[in-house]
């Protein structure tokens, strides 16, 4: 499902259906004859000038195309989360076992996802059969926008990224998530959560892997957070006078405060998840972006 199918022209075969999660009634139309729903779509903004925006999108989307999906008699869907929403304890290491709230979610992406997991499990505490998805940081070819993950890579490849702030993301390469969301469909327990993920890497690690993989000197300098958050705050606030995107969100500065480091062992041992390790798909992001403009 697309707003525009056109958009989608590389899936050779496959059948598309015009939408928007905004748009019920065109939800209806599109999970009609479905035994299976796989909702990967969000707003995937670090910033937006409307956050409201997101809200509709990744929240009230997410109730539109779940109440949809029930009244099909779909036979479950796997809903895509996000690591945003992983409790991660001082220090240490993230599960889905870790409790996590509301007001330790940083800015309005990553509320807007929690509040839309909340909804998924509220449809599998009430017996749809809803099994969620927490992916971490996914890399690799056709990403398109880019995201903000392919955005590091992209920045990196640019010459923009001069320096660096000491943060941590787990890296997954995108197959290995596509991968995991049919395991979670196959072998997934409605209500509960499976990390999607593989390596803990620093951001110093992750622009040392890009140096040596595209040839280039990776950035020797490390920013302290004060000075990271002056520039978001900097950034931000122009970025809100002139609606452009800003090169530094605040939000992302504030979600850079803590490493993202998570185990996925409970998608291993219930779903035979097994990703590989990220430098080809690291390799095949960098290969993608050179050869589509992206890159001078």
């Amino acid at each position: 499902m697309a707003r525009d199918p056109g958009r989608v022209a590389e899936l050779e075969g496959a059948e598309t259906a015009a939408g928007d999660l905004r748009d019920a009634d065109s939800l209806a139309r599109a999970v009609r004859g479905c035994s299976m729903v796989y909702h990967a779509a969000a707003d995937y903004r670090l910033w937006a000038r409307h956050g409201e925006e997101l809200y509709q999108s990744n929240v009230d989307g997410t109730r539109n195309i779940l109440r949809a999906a029930r009244e099909a008699g779909v036979e479950r869907v796997v809903y895509t989360s996000t690591v945003g929403c992983i409790g991660i304890p001082s220090g240490g290491i993230g599960d889905e076992t870790v409790p996590v709230a509301l007001e330790s979610m940083a800015g309005a992406y990553k509320r807007s996802k929690f509040l839309a997991e909340q909804t998924a499990l509220s449809f599998a505490e009430e017996g749809f059969p809803v099994v969620i998805v927490n992916p971490t940081a996914p890399v690799g070819d056709h990403d398109r926008k880019p995201t903000p993950t392919g955005k590091i890579i992209v920045d990196f490849l640019r010459g923009k990224m001069p320096a660096y702030v000491d943060t941590g993301l787990n890296l997954v390469d995108a197959r290995d998530t596509a991968r995991g969301h049919l395991l979670a469909a196959e072998k997934g327990k409605p209500g509960e959560r499976y990390i999607l993920g593989c390596e803990n890497l620093t951001l110093k690690e992750i622009l040392e892997r890009l140096a040596r993989l595209a040839g280039a000197p990776a950035p020797r300098i490390q920013v302290p957070y004060g000075v990271a958050y002056l520039a978001g705050v900097c950034s931000t606030a122009w970025a809100m006078v002139t609606g452009t995107e800003p090169r530094a969100p605040l939000d992302g500065v504030r979600m850079a405060r803590k490493k993202m480091f998570v185990t996925w062992e409970k998608a291993r041992n219930e779903l035979g998840f097994t990703p590989g390790p990220v430098d080809g798909a690291l390799g095949q992001a960098i290969q993608w972006f050179r050869a589509n403009g992206y890159v001078a």
